[in-house]
């Protein structure tokens, strides 16, 4: 070890190593705008808009939309646990929505908005789904092809993740 000649100065943590001190790493910080890792979930399915709002329902004679709509609550709860896993409760209230005047389904289709929402926060991106544009794109049929849209944004975040593989997330 070189010792500095009389009067030059040392880094702050050579001069504590010198004395005896552990040296301690210095910190590093993120930029603050740059949202931080909170943990990891699971990619979700891209699937086509077109394909899962007007292509599969009418092939399957409307029984898909009840499978996407099950199984994007599922892959929303895989992807991030802090998103409450509805998935039954989402397909009962299509299943049964009429015991309660067909409100339930309705408010189920509002709260997908806000859990896409929340899926998009997670991935670091502005949650840009509406649940108002989403209720009014469902009355006029659309709000499959809407919600698909907004969900593939989550998806394209991480670029070439297959379905099913781990992903982080932000916060």
């Amino acid at each position: 070890m070189s010792y500095p000649q009389q009067g030059q100065a040392q880094p702050y943590q050579q001069q504590h190593a010198q004395a005896g001190h552990a040296q301690a790493p210095l910190p590093q910080h993120a930029p603050q705008h740059a949202p931080q890792p909170v943990g990891a979930g699971y990619q979700m399915k891209r699937r086509n808009p077109l394909g899962a709002w007007l292509g599969l329902p009418m092939i399957t004679l409307g029984i898909y939309g009840l499978v996407w709509f099950y199984k994007v609550h599922e892959e929303l709860h895989a992807y991030d646990r802090r998103i409450g896993n509805s998935a039954v409760n989402a397909l009962l209230s299509l299943l049964f929505g009429f015991v309660t005047l067909g409100i339930w389904p309705l408010v189920m289709w509002v709260k997908l908005a806000g859990r896409i929402s929340q899926a998009q926060r997670a991935a670091g991106l502005p949650g840009s789904c509406n649940a108002a544009l989403g209720f009014l794109l469902g009355l006029f049929g659309f709000g499959v092809l809407y919600y698909q849209i907004e969900l593939n944004k989550v998806v394209d975040r991480y670029q070439g993740a297959p379905a099913g593989q781990q992903v982080p997330l932000a916060a």
